[in-house]
């Protein structure tokens, strides 16, 4: 089974809908399943996983509805306040959902770069470790150093990496990151998704070479057992079309990578990640 891990759907006149805006013309406008399917079929994709874009409870019902009525979207990795003192009994009730399968807080979008560390998001955290259930992470190379003290406190909650911490790729970011991707890689119940890189080099002159380091370092670090690959789109297409994104990861993988290695990247470890049945 091959497993799109990370990719996403909009609709603009949704009141929760505050991005993409009008200047990012590539991606402003609606996607919905329907226009998606040409890539999962010329790229032979089973499933999909679709992540939140809104900071909205609505969209992950939005994202929930578009999941029942869609069987190739495998699960909905969607948003909740993880501050509030209601999340326990919101949780409860989407986790009766059977696509309902992670969660991602917006770290990007936070003023506090510590956010994640916060007494009260922590207490709610560890719901999720007790529920064995996961999250994801939207974060800069920034955040790394809080993701190690999150799980210093929290040692068994599952969590994943998106898009490898977006590290500058156009700026040819690389000590801190690699040192901190190094550092966080240590917790054994943390992951990584080999996504979004290329909307994090030049937009208009990216080079297939350039993510080689970046996607070598992910894979020496976290090994083949704990990464995933997800395409990123719609997002992607500011840079690079569906193909595009399946062509960098598959050219810049090591030469020694085994078949079955290559399954675990391409839907194993998504599977069993998200708890595909």
């Amino acid at each position: 089974m091959k497993i799109d891990a990370h990719q996403h759907f909009w609709e603009l006149d949704k009141p929760f809908c505050e991005w993409p805006t009008s200047d990012l013309k590539t991606i402003y406008r609606d996607f919905l399943p329907e226009h998606f399917i040409e890539h999962l079929t010329r790229n032979h994709v089973t499933k999909t996983i679709v992540v939140q874009a809104a900071e909205s409870m609505e969209e992950t019902e939005f994202l929930l509805g578009l999941a029942d009525q869609n069987e190739f979207i495998g699960g909905v990795v969607g948003w909740m306040d993880l501050s509030s003192d209601k999340f326990p009994a919101q949780f409860e009730r989407l986790l009766k959902h059977p696509k309902f399968v992670g969660l991602r807080p917006m770290l990007q979008n936070k003023q506090n770069d510590q956010w994640i560390l916060m007494p009260e998001v922590l207490e709610n955290i560890q719901i999720l470790a007790e529920n064995d259930f996961p999250l994801d992470l939207l974060i800069y190379p920034k955040h790394l150093p809080y993701i190690v003290e999150l799980f210093k406190k929290i040692p068994t909650l599952r969590a994943v990496i998106d898009h490898c911490a977006k590290p500058a790729i156009k700026d040819q970011e690389w000590a801190s990151w690699a040192d901190w991707i190094k550092e966080v890689s240590h917790y054994q119940t943390l992951m990584c998704k080999l996504s979004g890189l290329v909307t994090e080099a030049d937009l208009q002159a990216w080079q297939l070479d350039e993510f080689k380091p970046y996607i070598h370092h992910i894979i020496q670090c976290f090994g083949t057992d704990r990464i995933m690959f997800g395409s990123d789109w719609p997002v992607c297409l500011l840079a690079a079309e569906y193909d595009e994104v399946v062509r960098i990861l598959d050219e810049n993988l090591p030469e020694e990578m085994a078949g079955e290695e290559k399954e675990l990247l391409y839907g194993g470890n998504a599977k069993r990640f998200y708890q595909l049945p």
